[in-house]
């Protein structure tokens, strides 16, 4: 299975991605393949709101699971995509793109590092999917 995973991204071993430029995330193609069809978004969090890595910031239900997304990294959250709670099927059709889930400027720079590469989370994707 070929799975979109964009190079210019960090990637959690929890399936979220983390976009370094733009402080935006979301869940990966992989992620949204295991969920199937995405059918509610809810994001837990607020503008203006400290989250740590780890934290559970959104949640997201498909036809045959629920799954909690996790912050990447440790930061405030200074935006948050309010269309995706309309448009849950975004997750599925545009996982990098239209469905980011939230913008958060990160409080602490080293957790960028221990974040994977593109290639790390291909083969992290690859060894589960066996």
């Amino acid at each position: 299975m070929a799975w979109n995973i964009p190079a210019n991204l960090k990637y959690a071993p929890s399936d979220e991605w983390f976009d370094p430029e733009t402080g935006r995330m979301g869940i990966t193609d992989y992620a949204q393949d295991q969920l199937s069809d995405v059918v509610y978004v809810e994001i837990l969090v607020e503008v203006g709101e400290e989250v740590n890595k780890g934290d559970a910031v959104a949640t997201v239900e498909s036809v045959k699971a629920a799954a909690d997304v996790y912050a990447p990294v440790s930061g405030k959250v200074v935006e948050i995509n309010t269309e995706l709670t309309e448009n849950p099927e975004w997750v599925n059709e545009d996982p990098y793109g239209k469905a980011w889930m939230l913008r958060i400027e990160p409080t602490n720079p080293d957790e960028l590092n221990e974040l994977m590469d593109a290639e790390a989370y291909t083969q992290h994707c690859e060894q589960r999917a066996e």
